[in-house]
């Protein structure tokens, strides 16, 4: 992994409103610098503290892009902090705060979000005894990827992660929208499964399989969420609500049988960004991406608030 200089940076510039007890976080990186938010109840004993890791795309720290403002990963982390435990999320490089410090699209690699979620943990480490990670989605992964052999980790939450090969996961979300749109894929598809890249993609997949993103897809696709949860040695909670039409129950399930030392729990009426929601409808779901103002499913936070006062 490469080497990275980690300083606890204290910001007095705020990015943004700021929560009663957060204060900006820095990761200091040879590359640039990811920002993050440290969220901190009062008399906070530095005994443990959690580590969220936002899902795929331009997600930032808060589980927010562009287009859709729900808050879901801000709010959990305001839970918890009412509950006397500390978290820290942030920007993944090349998103929001931290957009400077993003590679160029061809030169990213899964990898580095793995590199990054380490760095974040060593530099916790320096503050505080436990460290929980806490990965929505991608951030599941990613999380479990990096708590493998990290004895600076003490459990793992994933929530809404998957169970699969991602590249399988693309296959069913792409057959979900139209098989014409599968069928296309597939030699695009299988090519990145064997690590070589295409160099014609119809216009109508350029958005997903644009050479420039390609080689990120390889990196991704020769990963396994499955393959790295059988890997850990501690503890292990698994959440899933039953109506994400992203990331379906089967996953959590794929993700229970490859680690049965785990504790898994499947939320009912909760979708992918936390919400409450009585159908898996996509058109009336939508509503509650993009509702900044929508908390999340109660049950979310007093399950993980549980679990970690357990620990």
């Amino acid at each position: 992994m490469k080497k990275l200089l980690l300083t606890l940076g204290i910001i007095l510039v705020s990015l943004g409103p700021l929560a009663a007890g957060e204060i900006d976080i820095v990761l200091n990186t040879a590359s640039g610098d990811i920002y993050g938010s440290i969220l901190t109840p009062e008399n906070d004993a530095k005994d443990i503290i959690v580590l969220f890791i936002s899902g795929s795309g331009p997600t930032d720290r808060n589980g927010n892009n562009i287009q859709m403002l729900n808050n879901s990963i801000k709010f959990l982390a305001e839970e918890l902090c009412g509950a006397g435990i500390p978290s820290v999320r942030y920007d993944k490089r090349g998103i929001a705060a931290s957009v400077a410090v993003g590679q160029k699209e061809e030169d990213m690699r899964f990898a580095v979000y793995v590199d990054d979620a380490r760095d974040w943990i060593e530099l916790l480490a320096k503050e505080y005894r436990r460290i929980v990670i806490i990965g929505h989605s991608e951030g599941a992964q990613i999380g479990l990827m990096a708590a493998i052999d990290n004895p600076k980790v003490t459990a793992v939450v994933t929530v809404a992660g998957i169970g699969r090969k991602p590249s399988d996961v693309i296959r069913e979300q792409l057959g979900k929208q139209s098989q014409q749109l599968l069928d296309m894929s597939e030699p695009i598809i299988k090519s990145l499964e064997e690590g070589v890249t295409v160099d014609d993609t119809p216009p109508i997949l350029a958005a997903l399989f644009r050479p420039s993103v390609q080689p990120y897809l390889v990196s991704w696709f020769g990963t396994n969420p499955a393959d790295a949860i059988s890997k850990l040695n501690i503890p292990v909670f698994i959440v899933q609500g039953d109506m994400d039409i992203q990331v379906p129950v089967e996953d959590a399930e794929l993700l229970a049988k490859a680690q049965p030392k785990a504790r898994k729990i499947i939320i009912a009426g909760m979708n992918h960004v936390f919400k409450e929601c009585a159908t898996t409808d996509q058109m009336a779901q939508l509503s509650t991406y993009m509702d900044p103002n929508l908390p999340n499913v109660p049950l979310l936070g007093a399950e993980i608030i549980g679990y970690i006062k357990e620990l």
